[in-house]
């Protein structure tokens, strides 16, 4: 999934934004409050990372923008203010969630996991759809119960398109979330991916679980395949 982390703090936002990519997602990075909010105004995340003492503009301000701009992105508040009001503040303001500093890198990692579920209306971290299923805590993909290993990438693909099982993906819509800015990428390395992701997955004698609709992207099957 892709994600923007504002945090002034050099230090700080590197090993964050380097620890959300080595756990699959994509990730942009703001480096104050005004570059953050031009990004979270433009872009299209699936997890606003914010912390709340930002130059410029401060993170409660850029909460504000957000929400009143109608951005849905799970918002995962992280600062060193701890006192209920900061955090009532936040929370009234709109935050789905909110980590005092210092935390540990582990929380953040499953914070920000269970914000993604949510996103997409998923409670469990185990989606199930017909013989496929993926653990997003764990990343393990199986179908019919045995194990199939994947690449990052192709994880990263599986993950969105089972979040969004049942529904019409375009591949812009995949690449906007599956590529951070870094990227050099297409939207047509995209069907690539599904191709190898038709290799690992499908199985004789079983309907297809990633099919195409033709001028408008990809469906994984919905739960009754």
């Amino acid at each position: 999934m892709r994600l923007l982390v504002v945090e002034d703090y050099p230090p700080l936002r590197v090993a964050v934004t380097e620890a959300l990519r080595e756990d699959g997602h994509a990730v942009d990075s703001a480096v104050d409050g005004k570059d953050g909010l031009a990004r979270a105004l433009t872009g299209d995340y699936d997890v606003l990372v914010l912390d709340l003492q930002l130059p410029h503009v401060d993170g409660l301000e850029i909460l504000r923008r957000v929400r009143a701009a109608g951005k849905p992105c799970q918002v995962l508040v992280l600062t060193a203010r701890d006192a209920v009001e900061d955090r009532v503040a936040g929370l009234d303001l709109g935050a789905d969630d909110y980590l005092v500093k210092p935390f540990a890198m582990e929380e953040l990692l499953a914070r920000a996991r269970a914000l993604v579920r949510r996103a997409y209306g998923r409670s469990s971290p185990v989606v199930r759809v017909g013989h496929l299923e993926v653990d997003t805590a764990a990343h393990a993909v199986s179908v019919d119960g045995a194990p199939v290993e994947l690449t990052a990438r192709e994880y990263a693909l599986l993950e969105y398109l089972v979040l969004r099982a049942g529904e019409v993906v375009s591949r812009t819509e995949i690449w906007e979330h599956l590529y951070d800015e870094r990227s050099d990428a297409t939207s047509n390395v995209v069907d690539v991916y599904v191709g190898y992701l038709r290799k690992k997955l499908e199985r004789e004698g079983r309907p297809p679980l990633i099919r195409t609709r033709r001028g408008e992207g990809y469906v994984l099957a919905g739960p009754d395949a």
